[in-house]
């Protein structure tokens, strides 16, 4: 029943930190009530000794505890809660309406609550995600030959010179230069490991990262750089087609993406993220086999900078990568995502 978890230690500490980064990982099961919860759950922290954890709903369901109804661990890790719900489907439906403070009390709904969720979920406010989203969806249609007043109009703003304040804000150029320019689309993917940030421009799938990996927003300003890209929330449909493949990965029936992908690097970084999509799904390597593989025998170091800056977490598994005496280490997203992964390949490898 462990076998996917972190030590019981680790995940004694993350309970006690209520550690947002294992929330999904892992459920805490308290023996004197019977009550199962997320690690992050705000009630008071039980003693270790009346603990017990499991990698799943249904395994504490199975052994007999209870949702606690303060944590809601039967919600996916994640998503938005319910009282959010009917507020983000009427965003979906029309993005260009422009929310303010009263439209959200007319829907019973508390301004301050949802600019809290936003900024720990999306790094920023409300308002501000709802700006970022329609000069996204407006930079998509400008690229495309939109004339710039209709455009700003029809995404909600009301002049446009504050169109182009705004998009110069966000985009760091005027919306005519941006004609030409490349739009990575951003959005937050839900696995069983965790939430993760997709990005995706109208060629490929160029950003795969867990949102609490430190090098994120790094990593995020090199693709901005390498690109020369504009950065917006939205979708496409490089980052639907992930969506699928990610969810028929995680439940073991898809060992091949085929998402296409952009990755821009150097020569030497190219090499060896091919090299890491040529380790068999269910396997591992190390290293040094990936140096001689691309012809660089001792270049062990350079591979290692390499394989840390990949942008592709899972697509570019440099997950399967290990010591030479087969044990687990240099990970972004964590050990215990890089030994999760691992065994969730050797269990569901063909034979």
């Amino acid at each position: 029943m462990l076998n996917f978890l972190p030590s019981t230690d680790e995940m004694y500490h993350a309970v006690v930190e209520r550690n947002s980064a294992y929330d999904g990982v892992f459920f805490t099961a308290v023996r004197t009530t019977g009550i199962f919860c997320r690690p992050t759950c705000p009630a008071k922290k039980p003693r270790p000794e009346n603990v017990e954890f499991y990698p799943s709903v249904r395994d504490a369901l199975a052994a007999g505890y209870r949702p606690c109804k303060r944590c809601r661990p039967l919600v996916p890790n994640g998503g938005a809660p319910e009282w959010l719900r009917r507020l983000l489907e009427k965003v979906d439906d029309d993005p260009s309406l422009r929310w303010k403070d009263a439209d959200l009390r007319d829907m019973s709904i508390d301004p301050i609550r949802v600019r809290r969720w936003f900024l720990a979920h999306y790094g920023m406010t409300f308002h501000a995600y709802q700006r970022a989203r329609r000069l996204g969806l407006a930079m998509g249609q400008i690229r495309h030959g939109a004339d710039l007043t209709h455009t700003a109009y029809d995404h909600g703003f009301e002049s446009l010179s504050g169109f182009r304040d705004a998009f110069g804000k966000l985009f760091g150029e005027t919306p005519g230069r941006s004609r030409a320019a490349t739009c990575v689309m951003v959005t937050r993917v839900l696995t069983p490991l965790g939430p993760m940030i997709a990005g995706a421009t109208d060629d490929g799938l160029c950003l795969l990262e867990f949102t609490d990996r430190r090098m994120l927003e790094t990593q995020i300003k090199r693709l901005r750089k390498l690109l020369a890209c504009a950065v917006a929330p939205g979708s496409n449909p490089h980052i639907a087609r992930l969506h699928d493949e990610l969810t028929r990965y995680f439940d073991g029936t898809l060992e091949q993406f085929t998402v296409p992908l952009v990755v821009p690097g150097t020569e030497f970084q190219r090499a060896v993220w091919d090299s890491l999509r040529r380790v068999p799904y269910g396997e591992t390597s190390t290293y040094a086999a990936l140096a001689r593989d691309i012809g660089r025998p001792g270049a062990q170091r350079a591979v290692g900078k390499a394989n840390g800056d990949n942008r592709l977490a899972i697509i570019i598994p440099c997950h399967r990568i290990v010591r030479s005496d087969g044990q687990l280490w240099g990970y972004g997203g964590g050990i215990w995502r890089k030994r999760y992964l691992i065994d969730h390949e050797r269990k569901h490898a063909r034979s």
